[in-house]
């Protein structure tokens, strides 16, 4: 899948065709995460997952790890993002978080769209906002938030074998996860993975708000 103006357009398309929900009042505190549409390049690092020799134009997620060392969620898989500030929209909020976390500056005509909120057993409610990133060469990593960045083709969301469902306490609620190379993510962020694939990538508008989350990534 090349990352081109085709993609982008198409991308965007999906977006505003797509009737978003946005999760009700109440005490979740307003968070927002960026889904990033980038080059793909090596060092992706991750078992199972080739990496190309040198860059290559096709359409790569920019995910990262966050430290073992973190109060919360350490050592689990990510999208850039976080609280929102008072007054920022959603779109800011996740513009700011990648800067922070990753170095990588962009500016409102590069968002794409958003997909539906999603409450977290955390106590968030999450706003994806969907990017597009171009090349994003030169990312930093942030040492407090960021253990590592990877660039995972958009091709290995489309698996055959995702999502990865298993029963939880409540038969409406299965545990999401989206395989990855050699292992898998979890929900919340497989949640967000699973429904830009979906909506922006397949053409369908499917719903992810009544996936659950493994209890791991209830803290």
């Amino acid at each position: 899948m090349l990352l081109d103006e085709h993609l982008r357009l198409r991308v965007q398309a999906a977006l505003r065709a797509f009737e978003v929900r946005a999760a009700g009042p109440g005490a979740h505190r307003p968070a927002a995460v960026a889904l990033a549409l980038a080059e793909e390049g090596t060092g992706a690092g991750l078992p199972g997952v080739a990496a190309p020799a040198g860059w290559s134009r096709e359409a790569a997620i920019l995910l990262t790890r966050r430290p073992d060392t973190l109060r919360n969620h350490a050592g689990q898989w990510a999208l850039p993002g976080g609280r929102m500030d008072e007054g920022e929209t959603p779109e800011q909020a996740a513009l700011r978080e990648l800067e922070e976390e990753l170095g990588l500056r962009l500016g409102p005509g590069d968002v794409l769209g958003r997909l539906d909120d999603f409450a977290t057993r955390s106590g968030f409610v999450i706003t994806p906002v969907v990017v597009w990133a171009g090349q994003a060469r030169a990312l930093v990593p942030s040492a407090d938030e960021v253990a590592s960045i990877h660039r995972i083709p958009v091709a290995e969301f489309m698996r055959g074998d995702a999502p990865l469902l298993e029963a939880s306490d409540d038969p409406a609620r299965p545990v999401l996860r989206m395989p990855v190379g050699d292992g898998w993510i979890a929900a919340p962020t497989a949640a967000v993975l699973y429904q830009f694939r979906e909506v922006c990538i397949a053409g369908r508008a499917t719903r992810v708000a009544h996936y659950e989350q493994p209890r791991f990534a209830w803290r």
